[in-house]
């Protein structure tokens, strides 16, 4: 009869399982290489089984890992869901995690942050910035605030908040004439450019839309997270093509200054994610019901 098989194992097993590697679940877990390695060995040896076949620094389930994770999982996202709903049980305000970009985070949420108070005083929201695709009850995240597509989260109750456009901006200070044709200013100023894979299309959806060829990077102009950039644009270091709804408030207060007309970003659109259970909870759906009215207010400044 197997008996004790240990929690961290298993945690350790489907990081792996879902990462293949033990480098990246190890990060994942915030432990180290080596103790994911022990972890998954001595699964292994409890159940007298391979799961995994080793391919140099990767690795994948086999045919019995592959049953294994399959009933084990299920069981694992009910130990955490059940946890997580007896850990907000116990406090005397039950608070709400939202997940989004750090960028998202910066130049949206916190100066909206009042609003939401004076709107729902009893809730409190919690902030992660997990990026990418993940789970959210594996990742302990009630819902998330996706700067994406939908169908990437079909798993989950998502709503469409709004629409992406994408901007040109500068910091008023350094653009002076602002009758001058955008040729002009591309001619004049160096262009910002963000690596993240999803800014990368960025320059090239709104210059197709202007009918105008991308700009070049220039040295020490390119940077890897919005956030970076959008600064790099308020030191008056070149022009910045980004997400509207980023920087409003920096262009509301007079930080940057937006250039031309916006343009639809076909690439990604704003959406409420949650699971199918919180969907229907009160808070909830006021959170939701908030950051809608946010998104769809005029775009006036």
């Amino acid at each position: 009869m197997i008996k004790n098989v240990p929690l961290k194992s298993l945690y350790s097993f489907i990081a792996v399982a879902e990462s293949s590697s033990m480098v990246h679940a190890a990060e994942q877990l915030s432990v180290s290489h080596s103790a994911v390695s022990q972890a998954i060995k001595s699964l292994e040896a409890k159940l007298n089984t391979q799961l995994f076949t080793r391919h140099g620094r990767t690795v994948s389930l086999n045919s019995v890992g592959k049953r294994y994770y399959q009933r084990v999982l299920p069981a694992i996202e009910e130990i955490i869901a059940a946890s997580q709903e007896a850990s907000h049980s116990q406090l005397s305000q039950p608070y709400i995690t939202l997940n989004m970009v750090n960028s998202m985070a910066l130049h949206w949420w916190i100066p909206r942050v009042a609003l939401f108070q004076s709107a729902a005083p009893q809730i409190d929201v919690r902030l992660s910035n997990l990026v990418g695709e993940f789970d959210l009850e594996r990742q302990g995240v009630d819902a998330a605030l996706i700067h994406g597509h939908a169908k990437d989260w079909t798993k989950y109750h998502c709503e469409k908040l709004g629409d992406d456009e994408l901007i040109l901006v500068c910091s008023p200070q350094l653009l002076k004439d602002t009758t001058q044709d955008i040729q002009t200013i591309f001619n004049t100023y160096p262009a910002i450019f963000v690596e993240n894979p999803r800014r990368l299309n960025d320059w090239q959806v709104w210059c197709d839309a202007k009918k105008l060829k991308k700009p070049k990077q220039h040295k020490n102009l390119t940077f890897s997270i919005s956030v970076q950039a959008t600064q790099a644009a308020m030191r008056q270091l070149g022009i910045l093509v980004t997400h509207k709804q980023f920087v409003k408030d920096d262009i509301k207060h007079g930080m940057l200054l937006q250039i031309d007309e916006p343009v639809l970003n076909p690439h990604q659109q704003f959406h409420f994610a949650t699971t199918k259970a919180k969907a229907e909870q009160d808070d909830v759906l006021q959170l939701k019901e908030w950051l809608k009215i946010e998104f769809t207010k005029g775009n006036e400044y």
